[in-house]
């Protein structure tokens, strides 16, 4: 038996895949759904956040958003929805737009190197991007269309999931995982902490462990993971304001918006290393307020339906740890950063044994001493 532990949308997903396969499976998470993947945006945009040292992650992302279609419409079906639609996974692409001459300077840079790429982008004008968007700032003087892009809602992906896991019978332990259980050099399980005023200690023995504990990780085994800090809010519209994701630098830092089906716009996110401080602050939303008024200046006027923050799983190279530890009996899916929603499809695939040059990009044996 498999026993995961990790109830975000990675392990949700690995879940329901090995389950899928006749697998047995066991899934260990005190609240599911309840922390990064809580507070992602869902955007599925490897070409829009691409960087110039991050070619690996992109081809990653770009494997894994080719697996979005099929992974929503199987997943709609195994959870009883009428469709892919009903987790709200759209594909209009993400907006990227500039203010200035150097943003305008730096676009065109970037549109050059996506192009050498074979990435398919579009080169707009201020006019052409106020055509796709009407609500933008009239300021803005040009802008770059990943057309591939695409978006889902992560609350309804991983509520999906849940509902998934329980028509398929996959036992959902609802508790916290104190320490890996060990054999010589081998990890046979997990032992979970007592509830409040019980000194029992359970265990649950496994074949394997997988470890998707995302930004809490490194508390279990000796991975380089550690907590990144997004803040994220949410807005409420009566009439959509966006018909696609919208993104830009506003005095210096990225920001984006994201529009839901049923008129809710996300706008995020603050990227902070703070270790696990998950406090919603004043000078985060007041940051992220200020910077999307600049590309949206109607957001001002939309209702405050949720404020969070949330921790990424960070590593040194921004790339997750998927597959084998190195330790007998432990894998890894962990470390996915701001990519875990769009990375879930491809962390199941590799963990299933179905890739192969793709899982060595992301191989845990780049980093020594896993255990």
């Amino acid at each position: 038996m498999d026993v995961i532990v990790g109830g975000g949308v990675v392990g949700l997903s690995l879940a329901w895949r090995l389950a899928r396969e006749g697998r047995p499976v066991t899934l260990v998470d005190p609240a599911p759904a309840s922390g990064a993947s809580h507070a992602a945006a869902g955007m599925l945009a490897p070409v829009s956040e691409v960087t110039y040292t991050e070619v690996p992650l992109l081809r990653l992302g770009v494997a894994s958003l080719r697996r979005w279609p099929a992974f929503a419409a199987e997943l709609a079906a195994d959870a009883g929805l009428a469709g892919p639609e009903a987790l709200d996974l759209r594909s209009e692409g993400t907006l990227d737009v500039a203010f200035g001459a150097d943003d305008l300077a730096a676009l065109d840079e970037l549109a050059a190197y996506l192009e050498k790429l074979e990435l398919p982008v579009r080169r707009l004008t201020g006019r052409e991007c106020r055509r796709l968007e009407p609500m933008l700032a009239p300021s803005v003087r040009g802008g770059l269309l990943a057309v591939g892009d695409s978006w889902v809602d992560p609350r309804r992906v991983t509520a999906a999931l849940l509902a998934a896991l329980d028509r398929r019978g996959v036992q959902l332990v609802r508790a916290r995982v104190g320490e890996l259980l060990r054999d010589g050099g081998r990890v046979t399980g997990v032992r979970l902490e007592p509830p409040g005023g019980d000194d029992r200690r359970a265990e649950l023995r496994a074949e394997r462990v997988i470890l998707a504990a995302g930004a809490w990780s490194a508390g279990l085994a000796e991975v380089p993971v550690r907590p990144v800090k997004g803040q994220i809010m949410r807005l409420r519209s009566p009439q959509p304001l966006l018909t696609r994701c919208v993104r830009g630098t506003v005095h210096g830092t990225p920001v984006y918006l994201v529009p839901r089906g049923d008129g809710e716009l996300v706008v995020g996110a603050t990227q902070e290393e703070m270790g696990f401080d998950t406090r919603v602050t004043a000078g985060g939303l007041y940051e992220l307020l200020r910077d999307a008024r600049e590309l949206v200046p109607g957001v001002t006027e939309l209702e405050v339906s949720d404020v969070v923050a949330g921790l990424r799983p960070g590593t040194p190279d921004n790339l997750p740890l998927i597959g084998p530890s190195g330790t007998p009996g432990l894998a890894l899916a962990t470390g996915h950063h701001r990519g875990g929603v769009l990375l879930a499809p491809l962390t199941a695939d590799i963990l299933l044994g179905e890739e192969g040059e793709l899982a060595a990009m992301c191989s845990p044996g780049r980093f020594r001493d896993i255990s």
